[in-house]
């Protein structure tokens, strides 16, 4: 699902089962959002995190088969949540 309202871009991305956000993927993630050029962030278990943060994004405890909304604002907006969706659902 994606959507643009208010000049923000988002996107809600479901994490493939038996996978975690734990060091190894959270990394690929915020490297990943560090290389977008625009901010980006993460919506899990009513929380949010900077997605270029490996210690925010620890922190949203999102599981395997959870749901994870992202958000972005800017040029790059639609391109970047493309890359940083893409990549979640790639993780295993």
């Amino acid at each position: 699902m994606s959507g643009s309202s208010n000049g923000f871009h988002r996107r809600k991305v479901r994490i493939p089962e038996g996978v975690d956000l734990h060091a190894r993927p959270a990394g690929l993630l915020v490297r990943a959002a560090a290389e977008q050029g625009t901010p980006i962030t993460l919506h899990a278990n009513g929380r949010d995190a900077d997605a270029t943060s490996i210690l925010q994004v620890l922190a949203l405890g999102a599981t395997g088969g959870s749901e994870v909304e992202l958000e972005a604002s800017g040029e790059n907006a639609s391109a970047a949540l493309d890359a940083i969706a893409s990549l979640i659902e790639a993780l295993s």
